[in-house]
């Protein structure tokens, strides 16, 4: 194959593109059958994340650079599970946001979406650098379409702080959340089935 020619730049096109594919394999970890996903809101808490999600396994602990947490609704007065605004990241220089970045398996990628209400519009699928104690990792997230601001219900609250607690994020971080200002929603959420999940007992092999 003479150098310079059609053939000889579409496969050089080819080789660069499969390069490429497979740098960025390795660092979201997909190419052993998992891919790597960095969670900031419920899914901080390990018991919530696994209800739809059973291969969730914690990797390390994360900030997001130049993003903000905050808390809404993807249709103005829209009802959720939650009974409240749920957590989303907003693009905002100089600010951060951590969270916990776990391995799933690649069978879980589409629970994991429809956790999201990616078919819905309500989240889309974003790729983000995470600063980790193990280095910058490409991982998976999801923000939130059509964002209305709204405070989040308590039950909604306390699983983000706990999953912060659980995993050890910074206590200064851990400050913030417990700052955050809810709606005083009294009543059932997915905080209850977290709870009926996490006091089934544990079934050996």
């Amino acid at each position: 194959m003479l150098k310079g020619s059609p053939m000889w730049r579409t496969s050089n096109i080819f080789y660069i593109s499969f390069l490429i594919c497979i740098h960025f394999s390795k660092m979201s970890g997909s190419s052993e059958g998992k891919f790597m996903y960095f969670a900031f809101g419920s899914n901080l808490l390990k018991e919530r994340l696994q209800l739809m999600n059973p291969s969730a396994v914690f990797y390390a602990t994360g900030r997001l650079k130049d993003y903000k947490l905050v808390f809404g609704l993807w249709e103005e007065n829209v009802e959720t599970a939650w009974h409240g605004g749920v957590a989303t990241i907003e693009s905002c220089p100089g600010e951060e946001v951590w969270g916990v970045v776990w391995t799933l398996s690649n069978e879980n990628l589409s629970t994991l979406d429809s956790q999201e209400g990616v078919s819905h519009g309500k989240y889309s699928p974003l790729e983000v650098s995470i600063e980790t104690d193990q280095g910058v990792m490409l991982c998976r997230t999801y923000q939130m379409n059509n964002f209305h601001a709204c405070p989040p219900s308590p039950q909604y609250k306390k699983v983000v702080c706990k999953g912060a607690e659980q995993n050890g994020l910074p206590k200064e971080y851990l400050k913030r959340l417990e700052a955050i200002q809810t709606n005083n929603y009294i009543g059932p959420s997915v905080l209850d089935q977290i709870r009926v999940a996490s006091e089934q007992p544990e079934i050996n092999n």
